[in-house]
């Protein structure tokens, strides 16, 4: 008898635990990465990770903004299937080690079904692998550097342009447009500006200009008129820099005495924001820069309004990726909604299905088409130039380039 009721006991105790949802669908038991699981009063969550605080903080601000707004919309408009979704932004102050990390932090999170990020190239790196063991998709709104797309990933895609693209067209306008044949090249060490350099190198000698100096500066430093004056012995007609604006800011405001005057100063997509304009003033005016801004439309102006009127600050303030984070976060809202399906009151969304969708992606955004090549490439158009001028008030602002 004691044997039949132990018996008895097990039957039912498995019974209980399977009608408490012990087991997942069938769709998630054949998945090889399973599912993300999203339980009735849970949110549905997408992960963003870059640097949030320090010198490099208007990015992960801005691009969390945009990505916020773009959720909320599709929250307002009945969210899937009852379920709302949020952005969890962590700091990563943009290094790979604190990308990693976080990184390690969100697959662990079974209701997060994909990432708009990372944010620059170096912690992008160091995060993949762990994405890529997890099966959680990315589309990064802003890490350009070219090898990303080389390493044989299948969750990581990204909507900014690459640094190729970038580059070609920056030495173009610098040889074809502006003239320039003598060209020195600065960076800042990291796999986004030394990249950026290199792929200048190549095409601006590609044209029949010529590289007068090669040099890199230390992130984080205050001085950098030695690393000038170098550079400016050389005799070059411009300097194109690969880095982000703290630096740029810095290098700007020591041009004159470190012996550059007239010489063109030629900036990246992470030198271009009201940053350097503001904190620059008349010493940046006649500098250029390349920027991801897409062209004005119905769509973006309305996205504007609403930019402003949430974050007291006009879209493109911060950095030119607020376009192409708001893009991201709908294109990873959209591959959830095709995939995710309610089984009682859970929503599950399989993970090798999430990732496939996200790399079919075709969506049509701010910044044009969103069409993702067998790599993750996802955006191939150029970027826009942009000049700064006087502002007529003793500061200076960022205009489109003219000829």
């Amino acid at each position: 008898m004691k044997k039949i009721g132990l018996l008895f006991v097990v039957v039912l105790m498995a019974l209980v635990f399977a009608s408490c949802g012990g087991s997942l669908p069938e769709a998630c038991e054949a998945d090889p990465l399973g599912c993300a699981v999203v339980k009735k009063g849970e949110t549905v969550k997408i992960g963003m990770a870059g640097p949030m605080l320090g010198d490099y903080a208007m990015f992960g601000q801005d691009i969390s903004q945009g990505a916020t707004i773009a959720i909320n919309e599709f929250n307002e408009a009945g969210g899937l299937e009852g379920f709302e979704f949020a952005l969890v932004a962590e700091d990563t102050g943009g290094a790979p080690e604190q990308g990693a990390a976080v990184a390690s932090k969100f697959v662990t999170d079974d209701t997060m079904v994909a990432i708009a990020g990372h944010i620059f190239s170096g912690e992008t790196e160091a995060a993949m692998p762990i994405y890529e063991d997890a099966g959680f998709p990315m589309m990064s709104p802003s890490a350009t550097n070219p090898p990303l797309t080389t390493l044989g990933s299948s969750v990581f895609n990204r909507l900014a342009f690459t640094d190729a693209v970038q580059a070609k067209f920056a030495a173009e306008m610098l040889f074809n447009d502006l003239g320039i044949t003598k060209l020195g090249l600065v960076h800042d060490g990291g796999a986004y500006g030394q990249g950026l350099a290199e792929e200048v190198q190549k095409n601006f000698e590609a044209l029949g200009g010529e590289i007068v100096a090669f040099e890199a500066i230390t992130v984080g430093e205050a001085d950098y008129s030695a690393t000038l004056a170098s550079v400016a012995a050389k005799d070059p007609e411009a300097i194109y820099f690969g880095g982000y604006s703290a630096e740029g800011i810095i290098m700007m405001n020591q041009w004159v005495q470190s012996g550059l005057e007239g010489v063109l100063f030629f900036g990246c997509d992470g030198t271009y924001g009201v940053e350097f304009t503001q904190k620059t003033g008349e010493n940046g005016i006649g500098a250029l820069a390349a920027s991801l801004v897409p062209p004005d439309s119905a769509e973006k102006t309305a996205f504007d309004v609403v930019y402003q009127s949430t974050f007291g600050l006009e879209a493109g303030e911060l950095s030119a990726f607020t376009w192409s984070a708001y893009d991201t976060a709908w294109t990873l809202l959209e591959a959830a909604k095709s995939v995710a399906f309610v089984d009682g009151d859970t929503l599950y969304i399989p993970r090798s299905q999430m990732v496939a969708a996200v790399r079919a992606t075709n969506y049509n955004g701010l910044t044009g088409a969103v069409v993702c090549d067998a790599f993750g490439e996802c955006n191939a158009s150029g970027p826009t130039f942009y000049e700064v001028v006087s502002d007529g008030a003793g500061g200076a602002v960022w205009v489109p380039y003219t000829k």
